[in-house]
Order: C-alpha cells, then structure tokens, then sequence
C-alpha cells in the first residue's frame, strides 16, 4: 500500500521550534549558573577588593604581632624594673659600708698582721669582696641599659602600631569605596553568623604578615592550580563536612580565580544551579559561609561573597552589587577569597 510521502520540516525551522518550547517548560542554560570571570565595573571592584583587603589583612597581621611583643617586653620590663631596685639597693649597701670605712683594705691588711700565711688570707678576703662588688655594680650598670632598652622597644611597637591602624583604616575605606562603586557596601541583615573554628593559625612572617603565595598545588577540583594557602582551605572546608561541588582555578580574567586564590563552592551538591539556592541549599551555603568567616583569621581569607553579601575582615558583611543573575549575585555559590 501506497502511503503519502512525509513532508520534513526545514532544520531552521526545527531548532526554532525547539527553542521555543525549551523556553516553555522553563530549561535553563546550564552555562548561566556557572560563575563566570568577572569583567568590566566587577573586574574593577575585585581588583580593588583584592589589594585593600590584602593590604589590611598584612596590617592587622603586623598589628596583632606588634601588640603581642609588646605585653611580652612589658612583663619583662617590670622584671627588669624590680630587679634594678633589688641591684641599687645593694650598690647602695656597698657604697655606705665604704664610706663608713668597713669594707676590708688591702693595705690595712698588709700592715695588720706579721703572719704571712694571715696577710695571704686577708688579701684573699679583700679579693674576693673586691670582685663580688665589682660584678654587682656591673650587673646594675648592664640592668639600666636592658630597662633603657626595653622601653626603646616599647615606645618602637607603639609607633608600629599607629602606623599599622592607619594602614587599615585607609585599606578599610579603599573597599567600602569600591563596593560603592558597584551599587554594594550597604548594610545588611539576615547575614550568616555562628561559625565554628575548626582550623589552626597558618604560618605567617616574622612581622605578622602573610608569606606571598603563587599557583603552585594542584587544584583538586579542576585541572589547574591554586596557592598553598587556597589548597589548604579547601581542604579544611572538607575536614568540616562542606562537601558539596566545587570549583576553584578559572584561567583568563582577573580576578584570584585565575591566580588560584578563590573556589566557588556550591550551595547544591552536584553542580552550579541557576537559582537561587533555598532550603537545605541555602542553609548549607549560610553554614558554610559563617565557617569561612569564623576560620577567616586563621586560614588567611581576604573575603567571603554569599547571597547578594560580602563579608570583608574590615567591615564585617555589607550587601554586594551583582549583575541580576543568581551567579552573579552568589544566590548559587559561595565564593571564598584567599589571601
């Protein structure tokens, strides 16, 4: 039997259709929700919110440092102090018995006595007085110039420190300036809090600051690299249970994602979702979030971005201006900034 031939649609046609009725049940693009390198206004605003929080992070750091040798010189100080009291009040013993004429004189020593093996014994005596005397004056002497010392040292910390807070107020209004820039830096409610810490301090400088860190560990969510510092993070977001997909190395742009000092951690456990996280997703992103915040001193986090809110070690959380979409606002992700 003889069947009437079947009339093919042209392939525009086709994928017209098939536009149209993916943009009816309501398909996204799966692209929109990954987090993309940031560009234009937002390059610019990371850039800055990279530097000033750096900068300030490597203050406090130098700050806290500062205010912590000088509670250590100043228990030595009042040690020093205590102990040239007990010094002058025996140099002052010595310098009386002198003027009294009873300390030993060798010369009375001498001409005291007929018996050699006397005079020998006498000149031991006034020897040995002689030098015990001799060794308490010096030990008061090197005492003074310790306290002196000290106190230089005091005065040198002070200055640091004054030097150090300037350093973050000015770091502190660069940030607050670019979140303005960018239609963020507001205050804000609802934000996450009650972190637990679960991380130790990481190494830092002698003078407080953190060590300079390139893009040198393997990242372990992507085929790139990211810093020390970042590796050592993600790891302890893991130890603490935040365990849902990650991404972290981003190659081109600006931004820490190509320098391997940011992963964006999603609030879904499979992939980037392009919506707005609620329930269980926002809890896990609000939880993880305050850990970031709670761990923030010891793993060395320059900022945290969650749900349309940056949290910076200057200001605490304040509202971010993103571009509308719920990756570029962090409704889906949390992003983590390493120093």
């Amino acid at each position: 039997m003889l069947t009437a031939p079947t009339r093919r649609l042209p392939r525009v046609l086709m994928l017209l259709l098939a536009s149209l009725l993916l943009g009816v049940v309501g398909i996204a693009d799966p692209a929109a929700a990954e987090p993309g390198e940031d560009g234009g206004q937002n390059l610019t605003v990371r850039q800055a919110l990279d530097k000033a929080n750096a900068e300030y992070n490597d203050a406090k750091g130098r700050l806290d440092k500062s205010v912590a040798d000088q509670a250590a010189i100043g228990e030595q100080l009042t040690a020093t102090q205590a102990r040239v009291g007990e010094l002058e009040a025996s140099a002052g013993t010595v310098a009386n018995a002198a003027y009294r004429g009873q300390r030993v004189s060798l010369t009375n020593v001498i001409l005291g006595s007929d018996d050699p093996e006397t005079v020998m014994r006498g000149m031991t005596t006034v020897q040995y007085m002689l030098s015990r005397d001799d060794k308490a004056l010096r030990e008061l002497a090197d005492t003074r110039r310790k306290l002196e010392q000290q106190k230089t040292d005091i005065a040198a910390a002070v200055a640091n420190q004054q030097a150090q807070l300037k350093i973050m107020e000015a770091n502190k209004k660069a940030a607050e300036d670019a979140l303005k820039k960018a239609g963020g830096g507001g205050a804000t409610t609802g934000a996450p809090s009650g972190g637990k810490v679960t991380t130790s301090a990481g190494g830092r400088n002698a003078d407080g600051s953190f060590t300079k860190e390139g893009c040198s560990q393997n990242d372990p969510t992507t085929s790139g690299c990211i810093s020390p510092r970042m590796l050592a993070a993600y790891n302890a977001a893991r130890a603490a249970g935040y365990t849902h997909y990650t991404s972290c190395f981003r190659s081109g742009g600006g931004g820490d994602h190509p320098a391997g000092k940011a992963c964006d951690f999603s609030a879904n456990a499979k992939t980037f979702v392009n919506a707005r996280a609620t329930g269980a997703d926002q809890q896990y992103g609000d939880a993880l979030a305050a850990w970031c915040v709670a761990n923030a001193k010891n793993l060395g986090v320059k900022y945290v971005i969650w749900y349309k809110r940056i949290w910076q070690p200057s200001s605490g959380w304040k509202s971010y201006g993103g571009d509308g979409t719920p990756a570029g606002d962090h409704y889906n992700h949390v992003h983590l900034s390493m120093q």
